[in-house]
């Protein structure tokens, strides 16, 4: 037992003394030989295989693929000639498709604010007998005044964006 540990201890050694020659040579490729009288060696070297009983224990393998240089392309920097272009009119029909669709968005928008203004208001002047401590009633309207934030703030970003529009 004694035995096999030491010889482990030594293969390791072995193996991490070699790691920055690994590093730095071509060959990636490590080996656990056994010659003829059952001694174990660590190699990184394909000619101290030749003649023993080996195992790989380590291999890594790089692949390099080369780049191509942007100027060796043909064309390279020109549009396509195929490429679509938008004219004026395009542009203004997608411009004004787009002021409708915020306009669309921005009505309906105001409308569930009023709806949830309405519905906070309604909320507020409800008073229930089990509601003496005014922390439960804040509690209670916390998410109707959510709700209003929240439909305020939509309104103010769909204005926002369509002043944006114009510019």
């Amino acid at each position: 037992m004694l035995l096999i540990v030491r010889r482990f201890s030594i293969i390791v050694g072995i193996a991490l003394g070699l790691a920055p020659a690994i590093g730095t040579s071509q060959d990636n490729t490590i080996w656990s030989c056994r010659d003829k009288d059952g001694h174990t060696h660590v190699t990184n070297l394909k000619e101290d295989t030749v003649g023993m009983n080996c195992r790989i224990v380590q291999q890594t393998r790089v692949q390099v693929v080369p780049t191509q240089k942007p100027s060796s392309r043909p064309g390279a920097g020109t549009p396509p000639t195929a490429f679509p272009k938008e004219d004026s009119e395009a542009r203004a029909s997608a411009r004004d498709r787009q002021r409708e669709i915020l306009e669309k968005e921005l009505k309906q928008e105001e409308s569930l604010l009023a709806d949830a203004r309405k519905e906070l208001e309604a909320q507020e002047s409800i008073r229930s007998g089990d509601e003496r401590n005014y922390a439960r009633v804040l509690e209670r309207l916390q998410p109707y005044k959510d709700s209003v934030d929240l439909h305020q703030k939509n309104v103010e970003s769909l204005k926002r964006e369509l002043n944006n529009l114009y510019r």
